[in-house]
Order: structure tokens, then C-alpha cells, then sequence
């Protein structure tokens, strides 16, 4: 059989090559004739899997390495019955610990403390739970809402969005982007939203851009309702107002889920659906020999407070500043496509980052609540006393 894989995944040849015969194509190159004597097609968010490029095909699969299917024409794949799967959770950690590494920077920009603020978390599925657990190590009090599930498992943990408005000192989307049914979340966060919002809030959304309503953030940046904001996500990616841009303090081009171990998941749940598709048993996982040495970091902690170590950890471990700056210098560009370019370029070559678990990190001096805390974000974590 032949495989076609979009560039963008990782370790494509390797987890594939064992099933059939490989291509590899560049993700938004992908066409139709590229696909007339293919069995199977795996993708990221780049390539939109729609009627014309599969219509008249023999493709009988199709999976994309990613959480979301927003760029799947679910109707057209049931309708021509072409299996198809997406990969809930793959990347969800990743996101999580960039969340909670925004949360610690936007912190120490503004001298504040997390303990004892309140977070609102809007969709508490694969990545909002966890990041809910890595909330609760910063101390923050978490309130959740996410209407299906509270409707799916009759839970008393969900607040209505009111409530968590009226109350939540950060206010964290993770919803995936419905533009209809009974919950929408196309421009969620609207002027309604920021109108309701608990004034001087932090707002980060790190979930899908379109569930955020551009016009309306940038009025209630403008009126002070928000004094902190994160973006990885934006509507008409990657193209950004300056206006928007400039009062944003935190922007990366859609990469919270860009940890190396979080794009390997994402492979090898596609790989591992396939074979489910063929009837025969998965025997490829990644080689740990195959992959970059994980970092080693060393921090002296010795006479400075706990927030400002986990600071200099967690953006060692997520280099959100660095990731900010270079994207930052990359949108002066007045042209779209070299824009689009420059997006998927940054994006394609965003994969040294590593998921806490890998990281061994060796402190001196410091405290035992910082060494508790370290741990338990996963590092592996060792003390050093000379």
C-alpha cells in the first residue's frame, strides 16, 4: 500500500515505512494527483482534508496527528465512508506546561504572586484538566466550566460561565472550536465575555484562535478590562493587527503544543490507528536513540525566593521569552505569503523543546517546598548542597 505523509510530522518514514510504501509531501502542497494511488493519508493541521482532494481517490484513510480535526470535513469522509482519526490528548501535557510557564512569567513581569489567585478554566478536557492539576503546585485556586461535560457526567465541579467570570483573576480558554450546536464556541470570549470578566483580569488563550473574537479583545486590551495576555492562537493566523500584537505580553505562533514528545504522540497514535484499519499489530515505536540528549539544566537557589527560581526553571524548560522574541521579529514582514512562510518555517523547526519528565535538573541551595514543587511539575529532580 502507499502512505502519504505531510512533512510536518515527525518520525513519518520511520513509524510508516514498516506498513507500505512512504511519501512524504509538504503539508499545504499536498493535492489530489497526489493521492490516485494512495491507500492511506497522514496529516497535521496544515493540510485542509476536504471533498476536492479526496473525491475520486482510492484513499480509505485518513488521520491527522493532531487533537483537533477543525481542518477535516467530517460530513464528506462519513458520506464517502473513509475512516478517518484524530489524535485527542497527543499534545495535551505540552500545552499544559506552557500554560503554567505563561502563568509564572506573566507573574514575575508584574511582581505578583499566583498563591491565593483564582484561575477560570473554560473546557476542562485533555489539556484544561491538566492544566488544573499544574495550577494547583502554584497554588491557585482553580474554577472550572465546561458545559458537555458537566452535561455528560452530572459533575458539581463545573461553575455556569457567569460564576467564573464574575470570580476568576486569570481566565485560561481550552476549548476546541465548535461554530454551532448547543455549546458554540466560535467568539466565546467576546465584548459580552471581557464585559463580564472580573476587571484587570489575565487572559491566555492557547486553545483554537476563532474561539477568541479579535475586536473585542483588542477593545478590552485597550480599556484596561485585561492587564495580562497570552496568545499562541489568533484568528486568521498568522496574520496579527500591530495594534493587537503591540499589547500582547506573550505571543508564539501556535506552538504550545510543539514539545518533541508531544509530536511523537501524535504520531504514533496515527500509526497505531492505522494498523487498528489494516487488521495487523503495531511493532513501530520511537528509538530513544533516534532522539536529541535531553537537557541537563543547573540552578543556584541559594538567597533568592522560590517564585523566582521556578521562574528561571519552568522558562528554561519552555523558552516562551525566546520563543516570543524570535516570533515577534519574524511578523515585521508587510507581505502575507512571506508571512505564511516565515509561520510554517518557525513552526516546522520549533522541535527541541522537551516535556518536563526529560529534563533532569541538579539545584544548589534549594529549598525543600521548591524541590517538592519541581518534582512534582516531573522533573527529575536532584539537590546539590556544596
Amino acid at each position: 500500500m502507499k502512505i502519504v505523509c505531510a512533512a510536518s510530522l515527525v518520525q513519518a518514514r520511520e513509524a510508516f515505512s514498516g506498513l507500505g510504501e512512504v511519501e512524504i509531501r509538504p503539508d499545504r502542497e499536498i493535492r489530489r494527483d497526489h493521492l490516485l494511488d494512495a491507500d492511506a493519508l497522514i496529516v497535521r493541521s496544515k493540510t485542509a482534508i476536504t471533498r476536492h482532494l479526496l473525491e475520486d481517490t482510492p484513499v480509505g484513510f485518513v488521520a491527522t496527528a493532531t487533537a483537533g480535526a477543525d481542518h477535516f470535513d467530517i460530513p464528506f469522509l462519513n458520506e464517502a465512508d473513509i475512516a478517518w482519526s484524530a489524535s485527542p490528548g497527543c499534545n495535551a501535557n505540552a500545552v499544559a506546561e506552557y500554560v503554567t510557564t505563561a502563568l509564572v512569567l506573566l507573574a514575575r513581569q508584574r511582581t505578583a504572586l499566583l498563591s491565593g489567585r483564582t484561575l477560570g478554566i473554560i473546557g476542562v478536557g485533555q489539556v484544561g484538566s491538566r492544566v488544573a492539576e499544574k495550577a494547583a503546585l502554584l497554588g491557585l485556586r482553580v474554577l472550572r466550566n465546561d458545559p458537555p461535560l458537566a452535561l455528560r457526567t452530572d459533575s458539581r465541579d463545573f461553575l455556569p460561565l457567569e460564576a467564573v467570570l464574575a470570580e476568576a483573576d486569570i481566565l485560561t480558554l481550552h476549548t476546541p472550536l465548535e461554530p454551532a450546536g448547543p455549546f458554540p464556541t466560535r467568539h466565546l470570549a467576546d465584548c459580552r465575555l471581557f464585559d463580564q470578566l472580573k476587571p484587570g483580569a489575565w487572559f491566555l488563550n492557547t486553545s483554537r484562535g476563532a474561539v477568541t473574537d479579535s475586536d473585542s479583545l483588542q477593545c478590552a486590551l485597550d480599556h484596561h478590562l485585561i492587564s495580562a495576555c497570552a496568545l499562541d492562537v489568533w484568528e486568521q493566523e498568522p496574520q496579527l493587527s500591530e495594534s493587537l500584537r503591540s499589547a500582547v505580553d506573550l505571543l508564539t505562533p501556535h506552538i504550545a503544543g510543539y514539545s518533541l514528545e508531544g509530536l511523537l504522540n501524535g504520531t504514533r497514535h496515527c500509526y497505531h490507528e492505522l494498523c487498528h484499519y489494516l487488521e495487523v499489530e503495531p511493532t513501530w515505536s520511537p528509538d530513544p536513540r533516534q532522539l536529541p540528549e535531553p537537557p541537563f539544566l543547573s540552578i543556584d537557589a541559594s538567597h533568592r525566593p522560590d517564585e523566582e527560581v521556578l521562574a528561571e526553571l519552568l522558562s528554561a524548560a519552555c523558552p516562551l521569552p525566546d520563543d516570543d522574541r524570535e516570533w515577534r521579529a519574524e511578523m515585521t514582514t508587510m507581505d502575507p505569503q512571506e508571512l505564511r512562510r516565515r509561520f510554517d518555517r518557525f513552526r516546522k523547526n520549533h522541535l527541541t523543546r522537551r516535556e518536563f519528565s526529560s529534563i533532569r535538573v541538579q539545584f544548589t541551595h534549594a529549598s525543600p517546598t521548591l524541590l517538592e514543587v519541581a518534582a512534582a511539575f516531573g522533573f527529575q529532580v536532584s539537590a546539590h548542597q556544596p
